[in-house]
């Protein structure tokens, strides 16, 4: 079952620390020292969605199929041998697994994400 009772989740205005500290492998950090916040909202073995959050800072990452919607902040994602995506609140974005990302967060980002594990 998706979700057994309807609910509203205060994404965009929730405090940050209802969100769950989720240290980056330091490997992944190529400059600042962002902060990455996390709420899991559903996860199955097919299905995930959550709020996720990065602080300023310039990290690398290995999608997985994934389609996000930005709350708040901006960032510069550049995917390796494809696009670069600049994205600020209100945008979707999207990008298939394996996709090699280096995301460069010049205002703290949040956004709540649709991800094929």
């Amino acid at each position: 079952m998706f979700s057994a009772v309807a609910r509203v989740i205060p994404a965009g205005s929730m405090a940050d620390d209802a969100l769950e500290d989720l240290p980056l492998d330091p490997t992944k950090v190529v400059s600042g020292d962002p902060e990455v916040r996390h709420l899991g909202v559903y996860d199955d073995d097919s299905l995930t969605i959550g709020i996720w959050q990065h602080g300023i800072g310039v990290s690398t990452d290995v999608e997985a199929d994934e389609v996000f919607v930005v709350l708040s902040g901006r960032a510069t994602i550049e995917i390796e041998g494809g696009p670069t995506l600049d994205v600020g609140p209100g945008d979707i974005g999207s990008y298939p697994a394996g996709s090699r990302s280096r995301w460069t967060v010049h205002e703290t980002l949040r956004k709540v994400y649709v991800a094929r594990p």
